[in-house]
């Protein structure tokens, strides 16, 4: 989907790409839902509200990023949410829970942050004088992805369905793109780059449904870091398709994202293995 926001970004404004993100996953989650018999009448809307507010904000800034900075740079920066989950997670718990149960996280949240330092390692990202700007533009998406990430894992918990879930993002991400167009306008129409569209939404909404069936699903810090595997696919498809060349720092930074994710995998099952019947 980054690649096709890259390309995508040339003729159409990041909130144009927002709207259309947004407005195709809409129709295929409403097609989705029927077929499920899932009904889109939902009993926490306010929560659906705070996730498509986060996600839509985060999403605008990431797509910014992706048209203001070299690709490498933006996906480092929006990466960082993960960093940021682990941060909120562990922190929430120390304010409001026990030092022990914060403590039980901290393994888990350090692969968080050495899976960050592969990613870092694979991307090499880099930033220009003139860049400052959309590199905290940048770094804003991936504090506020992890926000809407954490509500995505809040919905799971009160039983709202991962389409349901998935719809009203898309539908928050339409509706929100569509309002600042008004404001911001819309370019003009080309029918070859607007190709890039189709497969922008679609691919969105496949890894936003993937997204959150995996946070509903497992373990929060651990789906953060598992989150690092998308670099990897990223340089290997560069790699294969597009003849990229990964020095070795790069396949280094490849191995410790692996190893990041089994580490993580692995701290987690420790830890609940080690946890009273009435934590698990």
């Amino acid at each position: 989907m980054s690649v096709c926001v890259k390309f995508a970004a040339t003729d159409f404004n990041t909130f144009e790409l927002v709207f259309y993100r947004g407005a195709i996953g809409t129709l295929i989650m409403v097609v989705v839902c029927q077929r499920k018999n899932i009904s889109l009448q939902t009993p926490v809307p306010k929560m659906h509200v705070v996730r498509s507010i986060a996600g839509v904000i985060s999403l605008a800034a990431w797509f910014y990023a992706i048209a203001k900075l070299p690709l490498a740079t933006a996906m480092t920066l929006n990466y960082m949410s993960s960093v940021w989950v682990a941060a909120f997670l562990v922190g929430s718990t120390l304010w409001i829970g026990t030092f022990k149960s914060a403590a039980r996280q901290v393994p888990v949240a350090m692969t968080v942050l050495l899976g960050f330092v592969g990613v870092v390692m694979t991307l090499r990202p880099s930033f220009e004088q003139n860049q400052f700007a959309a590199g905290i533009i940048g770094v804003v998406s991936g504090m506020v992805s992890a926000i809407a990430y954490l509500q995505v894992a809040g919905l799971g918990k009160v039983g709202e369905p991962v389409e349901r879930t998935v719809f009203y993002f898309s539908l928050g991400s339409a509706i929100a793109g569509a309002l600042c167009m008004l404001v911001w306008g819309t370019s003009e129409w080309v029918w070859t780059p607007a190709l890039w569209l189709l497969p922008v939404g679609i691919l969105a909404v496949l890894g936003q449904w993937c997204m959150t069936q995996a946070y509903n699903d497992g373990a929060t810090l651990v789906i953060a870091n598992l989150q690092y595997s998308g670099i990897v696919f990223s340089a290997v498809f560069g790699l294969f398709l597009f003849g990229d060349e990964i020095p070795w720092v790069g396949w280094a930074g490849i191995g410790v994202i692996v190893l990041s994710g089994i580490a993580a995998t692995a701290f987690r099952e420790r830890s609940v293995g080690h946890m009273p019947a009435q934590e698990h």
